[in-house]
C-alpha cells in the first residue's frame, strides 16, 4: 500500500486534526494534577516518569517544584514505567501502606504521567514539524479524580476508526503480552476475526521480526515495541517505515491505540487483571460509540 498524503505538520496538530476529541481529553488530563496525601505527589511522579523514560516531563504546577515524593511511590512509578509486569505484592503493599485510600488515584495519575509523554514522543517522531507545540495548561485541577476522564479518553480513542481491525488487534495483543495482562491476553476481537485475524497470525506476534507477517504489521509492531520499551530513543527508521505503510490518520490512530491498550498497566500493577475465562479465549468487540461488549459468541 503506497501512502503519499503525508504533509509537513507537527504531532500536536495531527492529533487535533484527526482526533480532536482525544486531543481535548488529553489536554484535560495533563491539566489534572491531583494532590495525594500531604502534597502534589502526582506532579513529582511526572518528573520521575520522565527521567525513567528519557522523555520531556508533562508540565506541572510550579507549586509542586519543591515537593518530595515518598520512596515507595517513586519506586512503584519507576517500575510501572520500565516493566509493569515485575510489580509484585510487596511493592503493592508498600504503596498501599504509604498512600492508603489515595492509592487508586495515584496509580491512575501514574498512567497519565507514563503514557501521555509516550504519545507525544510517538507523534512527534511521525509528524516531524515542530510547531505548534503541545499545549501547556494555564489552569490546573488539583481536586479532580483521573479515572472518569481516563475513561472518557479511552472511549474517544475507540471511536477513531481509520485503522483496519486486524492491525488494531495485532498491536493490542502485542502490548497485552508485553505487559503480561492476563485479561487482555485472553481477549480476541470479533471484528478482527471476521476480517481474517486468527491464531496462526497472532502466534507470529511474539517474534514478529523473524515472522512472515506483512510489512505493514511489522512496521506497526516496531512502533509498538519502541514506545513500550524505549520511547526516549525511537529510531527514525521505525517512524519512516510507519509513514511508508500507513496514512497520517492511521499512524496517529496507531499511537493513541497504544495508549488505550496500555491502560491495562493500571490493572496489572494493582493485580486486578484476572481473565474472565479460565481456559481459552473470550470474544469481545468495540461498538461505534466506543463502548465494549464482552463474552460474545465466536463468528459463525
Amino acid at each position: 500500500m503506497a501512502v503519499t498524503d503525508w504533509t509537513n505538520e507537527s504531532g500536536a496538530s495531527a492529533l487535533r486534526r484527526f482526533a480532536p476529541a482525544v486531543a481535548a481529553t488529553l489536554d484535560r488530563l495533563v491539566a489534572l494534577v491531583p494532590a495525594l496525601g500531604d502534597g502534589p505527589l502526582a506532579a513529582q511522579v511526572r518528573q520521575a516518569c520522565a527521567r525513567t523514560l528519557s522523555l520531556p516531563p508533562l508540565p506541572a504546577p510550579e507549586s509542586a517544584a519543591s515537593a518530595v515524593a515518598p520512596p515507595a511511590a517513586l519506586a512503584f512509578a519507576e517500575q510501572f514505567c520500565v516493566d509493569v509486569s515485575e510489580i509484585d505484592d510487596s511493592m503493592r503493599t508498600e504503596l498501599a501502606t504509604t498512600l492508603g485510600d489515595r492509592t487508586g488515584t495515584f496509580v491512575q495519575a501514574l498512567y497519565v504521567a507514563d503514557w501521555v509523554p509516550r504519545v507525544r514522543a510517538g507523534l512527534d517522531a511521525l509528524f516531524e514539524a515542530s510547531e505548534p507545540a503541545w499545549t501547556i495548561p494555564t489552569v490546573w485541577d488539583t481536586t479532580g479524580e483521573p479515572w472518569p476522564l481516563i475513561q472518557r479518553t479511552l472511549v474517544e480513542v475507540a471511536r477513531v476508526r481509520e485503522l483496519d481491525p486486524v492491525t488494531t488487534e495485532v498491536v493490542r495483543l502485542y502490548q497485552a503480552r508485553q505487559h503480561n495482562c492476563r485479561l487482555c491476553k485472553s481477549l480476541r476481537n470479533r471484528t478482527a476475526m471476521v476480517s481474517g485475524g486468527d491464531e496462526s497470525l497472532y502466534d507470529a506476534i511474539d517474534d514478529f521480526r523473524r515472522s512472515d507477517l506483512s510489512p505493514r504489521h511489522k512496521a506497526a509492531l516496531e512502533l509498538a515495541d519502541a514506545l513500550t520499551w524505549q520511547p526516549g530513543h525511537l529510531d527514525p527508521r521505525v517512524a519512516s517505515d510507519v509513514r511508508a505503510h500507513f496514512s497520517p490518520a492511521e499512524a496517529m490512530e496507531l499511537v493513541i491505540d497504544m495508549m488505550r491498550n496500555s491502560c491495562n498497566k493500571i490493572a496489572v500493577s494493582t493485580g486486578t487483571d484476572q481473565a474472565n475465562v479460565e481456559d481459552g479465549i473470550e470474544v469481545y468487540d468495540v461498538n461505534p460509540d466506543g463502548s465494549v461488549d464482552f463474552g460474545l459468541a465466536l463468528p459463525g
